[in-house]
């Protein structure tokens, strides 16, 4: 029988294990206790109904049953009856005050339990289970950062005295309540002189996120810092959507893995769909995949999963412990950004900084809070991947203003932060805003080690970077100018801070420093070389380290044109010498490449302290200069191209010469990086706009070229390919970086999409074949059938498996076709995790053709982490139509084929970092302490004529539907016409002429076979906080229930707020409509395609869509008119699109309402399958062209984003 010794240090004995087998957790103690039919007197009264952390004093019984049912299972570790026992929950059963004395009673509990348990073949373990909170701090707020930590302490302490073996931080919602709790569960252990092992398990969300915007790769990275027995999920779903998650948490994690998923997703009724032997099945993959050393069950899951889960495991190898911790360095915000050679230089914005900028520091003054947020936005948005914040000044308190600042940049960016600030206590309170990885800026031995001591312990406990600048004690010399002497400072600040001070080398980040070049002042004069020289020598010495420059400080003292120039200039050879961090004015730094070279020649004449004129070759000196411009220099010549040989004569003149220069050339000069040149001949210009990465002028340029009789296809693969073959020229010698990159790319996308509507047949260069499909559960079809035309017009031949096609019919005909290339498409998030699924089914079939994904949706980024992760051979991510024609055309060109698919697998990731919505929703639970906002409430209800549902089968009048179009939507987005169609309507564009005698040709036809129907009603309705109440006539209670989000801040607004709650015994109203107009849609256009009428087939289904939008439109006008207050005579339809008139409809799925469960709601009110319009099994409507909507009267209704966080 295995002896176990309470209170003792069991890490080494879990490590061993989990080396040896998977080990199994316990089920949910919740479902457990639920089968149990508590009554109020069980927990201690109504007051505390619910309470199951009271359970251990009041039965204390049911609970040591449950605990014991769980051994029986086969559980090799029971947590504790505390998922809730912090005091922030605590006090909403006025129990706060014993939190600790629960927290210890659950733990004696669970260690009686284990010690009564017989173990004669396995030792077993009691987990300290902490839950999140109901304060989600990042999305929620309503506490503070140092009181939730308060709390998970009082918590922490008393599991700590109660006997248990390790900690369990779960359910982890925001990152920032877990690092409370990590830095609570270290202290407790720190101030008792003990240890206990840890794990920290996540929960993603369906969306791919944690409730607070975080990625499984950005939470793995954002608290690997606390060195855990073990990092993992659980919670949200059940084990299927998890699979994406859970691998790149095995792929990064340095410790073990654990998976503890829920019974799968509950319906509608609460009961969770997967038995114990399904979850085991599901669950299985994962072990045979190797990822797992612990594995159990959450919600919907009993002591049967659990004994079925330990059959499942039994003799399974668990997931092999990588030997050494990573050396990659990852910094983290919300998005995660790694440092890495191929992406070299990050930039970190410098605008938000009081020091640095007079506007920002006027808005601080001010404090004109989302203002100056808006600044920090504006440098995500221009390119930084990281943005630096220093508050710093003697005019304001620093901690209020981190404070205030803080609280506003965490909700308006996702980037990591770089926090500069030289007070400890400011450092402290700005890392406690992070949800992640940040790095603060800077610590240096200017007072000797006095720095690192007060900065170090935070870094640790916060898991952050920092910067290190190269300043010591040196009363000659403290900031180190020489090359010798930045690399003697960095080396010293290396080993004492690895050593002494416990950091490792992707904790630093070291700074050579920066000094002005143009300032005149002889003691910096080749100050630009050493710098540049020293961070040869410092990569060199410390390669896994990571380098920083304020790029800016070198120009000091020039015109603002000018400073840009020589930044530009100075931040090119810094990168070639391997600079990793770059800070700059993201929204002002010039581009390398479109520097003239005269005026390169003349920043480098600067920066290396060259005589201008004179040709910067390799030789020793400078023995002539072109005598018209250096006739002054002939009394100090020779001289030499090393400064650190010139006479201080000859740097001084030089230098003052320099500065002259280029003073005199951008004296009054605004730069204007908008456009190309009208000086240059047209081709080049076309092939400027891509290497400049600009637009303006381009659709123009676009226009003359096609004027002259050049092919669309032309224009693409000569004028705007040669621009950007020169932007991968220039990006692999260093002259672009990637933010560039990826500037030119978004120039490359306008230009192709200008290009498409022209698109006539042309011969491709090759011939082969392909399989399109849009993925199970999306009936979304445009985009894969605009690639079917381009494809099929180019001379492939093309297997189109339609909509909603489930992977193992998309392996029949791989299998049956033997296709070049697959090509998936999907509009929504969803559809994007189901291509993961896709692609591993594809893959376990030995399909090994290359994937083509395309979809609004996507990015490079999850293509490459997610999608070709799981296929594990090549897929290509195609960002529009005519990307996957270049793809195609390259697939089966023998040549670029080869090159294609090594580039392809050896990506690093898109141009976007968030790979889902641009929300995370507040769910009810979460949101509900937030105030309601100050909707006003003295309105009059309305009075509908009737409470009926209304079904339509045939709309009469489809030219009246018509009227409701859009003609922006239908031109513009549809059929790809730019600029305002109404304008160009009324001008008689040719263009635009054309396309509406077209579309009212279809329409004559259109009117013999469209069908709109209609399916609405009136509903009594209440508020109630975030829920929306909607009740039959007269009814006491609700038939079907909303639950909106609320948006987290103060005044909030929640869709809720917009109907008045129960008073004066009078009921406010709602309406609730579904319409649509698709039916045989997609059979037209798929014979139309069929038959060659490529651009007809595109207008039927373009047409069919904004028909159903028109439909939605005109019947939301019509409630107006039945609920009483019609339009005014004088509202236009304009107007109407622009939603000038009462209330407003909202759709679930966008951003007030973005939650698509709310469908099933609708369906089960209106039934709209008798109509024709069915729900998908992920929740989108079948036909495609169909609208669901909740209309709304109150006159202060406006559109707005519930999102939380932005991702």
């Amino acid at each position: 029988m295995a002896t176990r010794v309470l209170g003792s240090d069991r890490t080494d004995e879990l490590l061993a294990l989990i080396r040896e087998r998977i080990l199994v957790f316990d089920g949910a103690m919740g479902t457990m206790l639920q089968h149990r039919d508590l009554g109020p007197e069980d927990f201690g009264g109504a007051e505390l109904e619910g309470c199951n952390e009271n359970l251990v004093v009041t039965r204390p019984d049911v609970i040591l049953d449950v605990h014991r049912a769980y051994l029986e299972a086969g559980a090799d570790l029971i947590e504790t009856d505390t998922f809730s026992g912090t005091p922030v929950v605590l006090s909403e059963y006025g129990l706060a005050d014993r939190a600790r004395e629960l927290n210890r009673r659950a733990a004696e509990l669970a260690v009686q339990a284990v010690a009564d348990f017989p173990s004669f073949d396995r030792p077993r373990f009691v987990v300290g289970s902490m839950g999140p909170t109901n304060k989600a701090i990042s999305v929620t707020g309503g506490i503070t950062f140092e009181d939730l930590a308060a709390g998970f302490t009082e918590q922490a302490r008393g599991l700590l005295e109660g006997g248990i073996d390790l900690f369990a931080v779960e359910t982890c919602q925001d990152t920032r309540n877990t690092k409370a709790a990590l830095m609570a569960v270290e202290s407790v252990c720190r101030s008792a002189g003990v240890n206990r092992p840890l794990i920290v398990s996540g929960t993603i969300e369906l969306n791919g996120t944690m409730l607070a915007g975080q990625t499984a790769e950005a939470f793995v990275a954002s608290i690997e810092h606390v060195s855990p027995l073990a990092m993992g999920l659980n919670c949200a779903t059940g084990p299927e959507f998890m699979t994406d998650h859970l691998r790149s948490v095995h792929e990064m994690a340095s410790c073990g893995v654990s998976c503890y998923p829920n019974a799968g997703l509950p319906d509608e009724d609460g009961r969770y769909p997967e038995t114990p032997g399904s979850l085991a099945a599901k669950l299985e993959r994962f072990a045979d995949a190797g990822w797992l050393n612990f594995v159990g069950g959450c919600c919907g899951t009993t002591e049967k999963h659990i004994a079925a889960l330990a059959a499942m495991v039994e003799g399974k190898a668990p997931r092999q412990l990588p030997r050494a911790r990573s050396t990659r360095v990852y910094f983290t915000g919300i998005d995660l950004v790694e440092s890495t050679d191929d992406n070299r230089p990050l930039l970190v914005g410098e605008r938000t900084n009081v020091l640095g900028s007079a506007k920002f520091r006027r808005l601080v003054n001010e404090e004109s809070w989302d203002e100056a947020a808006e600044i920090g936005r504006a440098q995500v948005a221009a390119g930084a991947q990281i943005v630096d914040v220093c508050l710093t000044t003697t005019e304001r308190d620093e901690i209020a203003d981190i404070r205030e600042f803080y609280e506003r940049l965490t909700r308006s960016i996702k980037a990591p932060l770089m926090i500069d600030t030289t007070d400890p206590a400011a450092v402290e309170l700005a890392l406690s805003y992070s949800q992640g990885r940040a790095i603060v800026n800077s610590v240096n031995l200017e007072d000797g080690e006095e720095r690192f001591e007060k900065i170090c312990p935070l870094l640790r406990r916060y898991g952050a970077a920092a910067v290190v600048g190269t300043i010591d004690e040196s009363p000659d010399d403290a900031q180190a100018f020489s090359r010798e002497r930045k690399l003697e400072v960095a080396l010293r600040s290396h080993k004492l801070l690895t050593g002494k001070y416990g950091l490792t080398d992707r904790d630093l980040v070291i700074d050579p420093l920066v000094f002005p070049a143009a300032s005149g002042d002889a003691a910096y004069i080749g100050g630009a070389v050493e710098t540049i020289e020293g961070l040869r020598l410092i990569k060199g010495a410390l390669p896994h380290c990571r380098t920083v420059l304020g790029i800016s400080n070198v120009s000091f003292g020039l015109p603002t044109a000018a400073r840009e120039v020589v930044n530009s200039v100075f931040l090119y050879h810094c990168t070639k010498a391997g600079l990793d961090l770059a800070i700059v004015n993201s929204q002002g730094i010039e581009r390398f490449a479109k520097i003239p070279a005269e005026v390169r020649q003349e920043a480098e004449d600067l920066l290396f302290n060259y005589p201008g004129g004179a040709r910067s070759d390799d030789s020793d000196d400078f023995a002539n200069a072109e005598s018209s411009e250096s006739s002054d220099l002939a009394p100090i010549a020779p001289i030499p191209r090393d400064w650190r040989r010139q006479t201080l004569e000859q740097r001084e003149t030089i230098n003052q010469r320099n500065i002259a220069r280029l003073t005199e050339r951008f004296r009054g000069v605004k730069r204007d990086r908008s456009k190309p040149s009208d000086d240059l001949p047209l081709d080049e210009r076309l092939a400027r706009y891509i290497i400049d990465g600009t637009r303006d002028g381009l659709t123009d340029d676009l226009d003359l070229k096609l004027a002259g009789g050049t092919a669309p296809l032309d224009i693409i693969n000569g004028q705007l390919m040669v621009g950007m073959s020169e932007v991968g020229r220039l990006f692999n010698t260093n002259e672009l970086i990637v933010a560039e990159v990826l500037q030119s790319a978004e120039s490359m996308k306008a230009a192709v999409s200008h290009l498409e509507p022209h698109m006539e047949a042309g011969d491709a260069k090759a011939r082969g074949k392909a399989v399109l499909a849009t993925v199970k559960g999306d009936v979304h079809d445009i985009g894969k059938n605009l690639v079917e035309i381009l494809l099929a017009n180019n001379g492939f031949d093309v297997v189109d498996l339609g909509i909603k096609v489930p992977p193992e019919r998309i392996v029949e005909a791989c299998r049956e076709h033997r296709p070049d290339a697959i090509g998936l498409s999907g509009l929504l998030v969803k559809s994007a995790h189901q291509m993961v699924v896709t692609a591993e089914d594809l893959r376990a079939a030995g399909i090994e053709a290359p994937i083509l994904v395309g979809g609004a949706a996507l990015s490079k980024k999850f293509t490459t982490t997610r999608i070709a992760t799981a296929y594990g051979g090549p897929v290509i991510y195609c960002s529009d139509a005519m990307r996957g024609l270049d793809v195609m055309q390259k697939l089966v060109d023998h040549e670029e084929r080869e090159a294609l698919i090594e580039a392809s697998g050896g990506a690093s990731g898109g141009a976007r970092s968030d790979d889902s919505d641009d929300f995370v929703l507040a769910k009810s639970s979460e949101s509900s302490d937030l105030a309601p906002s100050k909707i006003r409430d003295d309105v009059d209800i309305p009075t509908p004529p009737d409470l009926d549902r209304h079904v339509v089968q045939h709309v009469d009048d489809l030219r009246d539907v018509w009227r409701f179009i859009n003609p922006q939507m239908l031109y513009g987005k549809h059929m790809g016409m730019r600029g305002r169609i109404e304008r160009l309507i009324e001008d008689r564009d040719p263009k635009v002429t054309a396309l509406v005698e077209m579309m009212g040709k279809i329409q004559d036809e259109a009117e013999e076979w469209t069908r709109v129907t209609e399916v609405w009603r009136f509903f009594e309705a209440e508020s109630e906080g975030n829920c929306l109440n909607i009740f039959e006539p007269g009814a006491e209670s609700p038939i079907r229930t909303f639950v909106f989000p609320r948006q987290p801040k103060k005044d909030g607004l929640c869709l809720a707020d917009y109907v008045l709650p129960a008073a004066d015994g009078r009921r406010d109203t709602i309406a609730i409509f579904v319409v649509g107009a698709g039916d045989g849609v997609r059979e037209r256009a798929t014979a139309d395609r069929s038959a060659g009428e490529y651009l007809r087939s595109h207008a039927i289904q373009s047409l069919a869509v904004e028909t159903a939008e028109a439909a939605a439109e005109r019947l939301h006008h019509r409630l107006r008119d039945l609920w009483g207050f019609p339009d005014p005579s004088e509202m236009t339809m304009k107007d109407r699109f622009r939603a000038q008139y009462r209330g407003k409809r909202f759709s679930p799925g966008y951003p007030a309402c973005p939650d698509l469960e709310m469908q099933r709601d609708i369906w089960a009110l209106l039934d709209p399958d008798e109509i024709g319009i069915h729900l998908t099994e992920r929740l989108m409507m079948d036909p495609e062209a169909s609208v669901s909507a909740i209309v709304f009267h109150h006159p202060d209704c406006r559109y707005f984003s519930a999102g939380g966080v932005l991702r």
